[in-house]
């Protein structure tokens, strides 16, 4: 039986643009596993592989003009968007060129022997050593960012493991497209194709995580989809870490004073967060708690008359389409919410922001169809929970699951130090990986301060998607004890042949 096509479908039209390849089939997936298990040691030099990713983005952006036409085809995102987003993949590839070469992400770290301490030390040497094979779930809403030459990818070769991509269905051409630029970059530096697989279908998915040299796994998606993959990694005969970014509320809290102070300011800014991308992003802010009153009044007129100017917009597919305008209609018929400005169907392939209304207390304690309004809905449109006092507002935060971003917006006063202000900054920071004050969650920058995770169902693990520290993902500590100088790796001698940054005796040595 033949392998089912893979199709390039525009979500315009919904028309299918070209058949770019067939889905992988077992073998195909154990094929490219292999290869990427044998291509180990191509990876195993640090100036090469800094090299090659370097190199890696440099061809992508040789190739902008074509792969982000093929990008825009498949995603309806729109060329400035998609522009952008292939200029941060290109610099996240050389940000972590410049940590490998840097070395710090290898944590080494020398104890000589001491017979003085309780007990005594012996000789210990540490540092750290990539995993293996690195499974990459690709996403739907970043076709550059998080798929096959993304943050995970990056991260992984960035850390010397190859990498199988299982690629997502709603961007199969520009998949290809990248997998064999950054194969021309890999053969430039003596490396073999095999350094980056790329697989497509359902199938494969299941496949890939399940394959014994699979080493360990990263995926952007949904909670159901990422789920059973979670389950699948600690379900093997070897469990292997499985980094997951599952979906995220993002709640924004709006204090009274604040709401006075700047109402029109935050409403316009609430508006172009959620619907940027057309609402697409990980980091929307789909839950906003706002005081009722006058302020708060002005603040919602505000968002309604920024959100009721945005454009019309196409959603990455029309399966995502329908689960959106499923998810708005079931909403928008719970007791007490309204919707001041109705998001839905513009015509039969795009939808219309808007955003709904509902009293706090609808929300503050569990039980009810009203906890569907505390769960994500993937699309151009927020819920504005309306409270009548703080505690009401926190009552509503203390129900939420882990989420990825959770942002305050506090008067001038709040802001230096007086009232609530560094309270509520206690009472967000257990409920996410980054807390946002006085701006807006969407916008991830890529930085080595960066955290882009939370608890769950944000994420699987307490580890970063984004920035530096990602590659600490896929690496696992080990240590020597009372080996000879002479068996060591360049890396653990006492003379620092590398000059890499290390704790020595206690001592750190940059």
């Amino acid at each position: 039986m033949a392998a089912a096509p893979v199709w390039s479908v525009d979500p315009r039209t919904g028309k299918q643009r070209e058949q770019v390849a067939a889905e992988a089939t077992a073998r195909d997936v154990d094929a490219a596993v292999r290869a990427a298990h044998d291509a180990r040691g191509a990876l195993a030099d640090r100036t090469v592989r800094a090299a090659f990713l370097r190199t890696a983005a440099d061809r992508l952006q040789e190739a902008a003009d074509r792969l982000v036409a093929t990008a825009d085809a498949e995603s309806a995102l729109g060329l400035p968007r998609l522009t952008g987003e292939l200029a941060r993949t290109c610099y996240q590839l050389r940000a972590f060129a410049d940590i490998v070469d840097e070395g710090a992400f290898l944590g080494v770290i020398i104890n000589h022997p001491d017979d003085t301490a309780t007990p005594p030390i012996p000789d210990l040497r540490r540092y750290k050593v990539p995993l293996g094979v690195v499974a990459v779930y690709s996403a739907s809403n970043f076709p550059f960012a998080f798929s096959v030459a993304g943050g995970d990818t990056a991260s992984a070769l960035a850390a010397g493991c190859p990498v199988v991509v299982k690629a997502h269905p709603d961007h199969p051409a520009l998949s290809e497209q990248v997998a064999a630029v950054l194969r021309e970059a890999a053969a430039e530096h003596g490396m073999p194709a095999g350094v980056l697989g790329l697989v497509h279908g359902f199938d494969a998915g299941i496949e890939l995580i399940k394959h014994p040299l699979i080493a360990a796994a990263g995926f952007t998606g949904s909670v159901r989809g990422g789920r059973a993959l979670f389950d699948a990694a600690a379900a093997r005969p070897v469990p292997i870490p499985f980094h997951g970014e599952l979906g995220s509320l993002n709640p924004v809290l709006v204090t009274e004073a604040a709401a006075a102070e700047r109402a029109e300011e935050i409403g316009a800014g609430l508006a172009g967060s959620m619907t940027l991308g057309v609402g697409q992003f990980c980091v929307k802010p789909g839950l906003v708690l706002v005081p009722a009153g006058a302020a708060g009044d002005s603040l919602v007129k505000a968002l309604a008359d920024a959100v009721g100017g945005t454009a019309a917009g196409v959603l990455l597919d029309h399966r995502i389409r329908d689960s959106f305008l499923a998810g708005v209609t079931e909403r928008t018929a719970l007791p007490d919410v309204e919707a001041p400005v109705a998001p839905g169907a513009a015509d039969e392939h795009a939808v219309t922001a808007g955003f709904l209304t509902v009293p706090a207390a609808r929300l503050a304690h569990a039980g009810g169809d009203h906890d569907l309004l505390l769960e994500e809905c993937f699309g151009p449109v927020t819920v504005v929970a309306r409270y009548t006092d703080e505690n009401e507002a926190l009552a509503v935060l203390s129900r939420l699951p882990g989420n990825l971003t959770a942002t305050v917006h506090l008067s001038s006063g709040e802001a230096a130090g007086q009232g609530r202000g560094p309270g509520l900054l206690a009472e967000l920071t257990p409920l996410a990986g980054r807390v946002v004050v006085d701006a807006w969650p969407t916008g991830v920058a890529v930085a080595p301060a960066q955290h882009h995770g939370g608890p769950y169902p944000a994420t699987t693990s307490t580890s970063t998607s984004v920035g530096g520290t990602a590659i600490e993902r896929w690496l696992r500590p080990v240590a020597y004890q009372n080996a000879p100088e002479a068996l060591l790796p360049p890396e653990l001698r006492d003379d620092n042949p590398l000059g890499l940054p290390r704790r020595f005796n206690g001592r750190l040595e940059v």
